[in-house]
């Protein structure tokens, strides 16, 4: 194994947030080493008995430290036990986990006196940071707050989790389309096509749009021309002609698309070989009620699918639904009001709206679910709409995409600009991850959605606020 020189390496500091956000965080600092304060194991033992969502990763994460700490004595624990062997990379450089005790240190080696665990945590970096110069100490926080206030202490460095984070931007986010300027066809050499059926497939070489990927949508300034990438191989790409005209043309329960955008949704939403479809974009811009109408279309009229499963991420008040009156779909009907109002929207014009919302909910079988209720279950023939999920973590996402079973549909929807969660970011939300992990997926389709067309205040809103 390649000697490590210990001053080049860095010892990071890990807050409470970063084990709960990713619970084998402290694996992926590869030749640093890996400093946990007493404080944080209190505050993940506080936690694991919790009701709350992150009860699980709070056990997770301690199974895992004791798993490699159970055979080191208590001075190895606070000198450093070797993560060799859990890292990846068999003659990888990897550094040392240990467990650094803030409770006893005196007075005078503490900046903040008060007793709150932050501040407990702050003072272990900086005591680390004045005892071990000239290595750099660095405190690796979720909480923003936590960052000025250790900055503000003293402390030389304080960053961010960013091991998961798989852009460094927002605008760099993929969009689901590419929109190509003036005429397609202008900037064409050579194109080979053909006919399926129904279908023209044009082949094009791939330097046309060297980073496409496999459902990615593409437009033109025209408006004449609409295609999808069907397939990409190493010299050419392979795109589906849909026609501008065409696309606009699609219709679910009485829904035509209002802008090209909620078309190519649309286009997505019915395609009975894409499984998993992302939908991003701002409040008003349709995606509850596109995903909405294109789940009833599919369920009620085409009989592709069993059931329509609604689901969302619930608000920290809302982790244990318990409080409220009611079976499970009752006590997640306040939540849920933005399916509700899109089901009366869809009805708006039916002589009685209210018989119309239970008939529909009765025959397609709609069935409301808490996300914290998902996990564990083999989710079969049906289509899942996924609300708000914004505010969830790439973990919990992962728990309700592997629920989904064989010929299972599942809808992600969510607006990175309104992200509630304390520790996520619109860059480390569970949708910005997806949406990067899943564009080369041939089963997925994203679709970012600009254009307001809920009403004129709400775009005005949109725009200006």
């Amino acid at each position: 194994m390649p000697k490590k020189d210990v001053l080049e390496t860095k010892i990071y500091v890990l807050d409470t947030n970063i084990l709960l956000h990713e619970p084998l965080a402290f694996l992926s600092f590869k030749e640093n080493d890996v400093v946990v304060p007493m404080t944080v194991l209190e505050e993940l033992d506080h936690i694991k008995d919790s009701k709350k969502d992150v009860a699980r990763d709070a056990r997770v994460s301690i199974r895992a430290m004791e798993d490699l700490l159970h055979d080191a004595t208590p001075e190895e624990l606070m000198q450093g036990v070797s993560m060799k062997g859990l890292v990846a990379g068999e003659n990888a450089p990897v550094g040392t986990l240990s467990i650094f005790v803030d409770h006893g240190m005196p007075v005078s080696q503490q900046v903040f006196t008060s007793n709150e665990n932050d501040n407990r945590i702050i003072n272990s970096a900086l005591h680390l940071q004045a005892k071990l110069s000239p290595r750099q100490v660095v405190l690796v926080t979720k909480d923003i707050n936590m960052r000025l206030k250790a900055k503000g202490a003293g402390l030389g460095h304080v960053e961010d989790y960013r091991t998961d984070q798989l852009i460094t931007d927002i605008k760099y986010l993929s969009k689901g389309y590419h929109q190509f300027p003036g005429d397609f066809w202008e900037k064409i050499k050579a194109v080979d096509s053909r006919t399926e059926g129904r279908d023209t497939i044009h082949t094009i070489e791939r330097k046309v749009l060297p980073e496409a990927y496999v459902n990615e949508f593409l437009l033109d300034d025209s408006q004449h021309f609409a295609g999808l990438v069907e397939s990409v191989t190493k010299d050419h790409l392979e795109i589906l002609d849909l026609g501008y005209e065409r696309l606009m043309g699609r219709k679910a329960w009485g829904i035509t698309p209002k802008n090209i955008g909620q078309a190519m949704a649309l286009h997505a939403l019915l395609d009975p070989h894409i499984d998993l479809v992302v939908l991003t974009g701002p409040a008003g811009s349709g995606k509850t009620l596109l995903a909405l109408a294109a789940a009833l279309e599919m369920v009620v009229e085409k009989n592709m699918y069993d059931k329509i499963i609604v689901t969302r991420s619930t608000p920290e008040i809302a982790e244990s639904i318990g409080f409220l009156p009611g079976t499970e779909e009752e006590k997640m009907a306040p939540w849920l009001a933005a399916i509700t109002d899109s089901l009366e929207v869809l009805h708006k014009n039916d002589e009685n709206v209210k018989g119309s919302m239970n008939y529909i909910m009765e025959k397609a079988n709609i069935q409301f679910k808490s996300v914290n209720f998902m996990r564990g279950r083999s989710i079969q023939n049906a289509i899942v709409l996924l609300d708000e999920s914004q505010n969830l973590t790439a973990a919990q996402l992962k728990t309700i995409i592997t629920r989904c079973g064989e010929g299972t549909k599942l809808i992600c929807s969510g607006n990175l600009a309104q992200i509630d969660s304390n520790y996520l970011s619109a860059v480390t939300s569970g949708l910005t991850y997806i949406v990067e992990k899943f564009k080369n997926f041939s089963g997925s389709a994203t679709i970012n959605l600009d254009g307001v067309v809920r009403s004129r205040l709400a775009e005005f809103a949109e725009e200006h606020l």
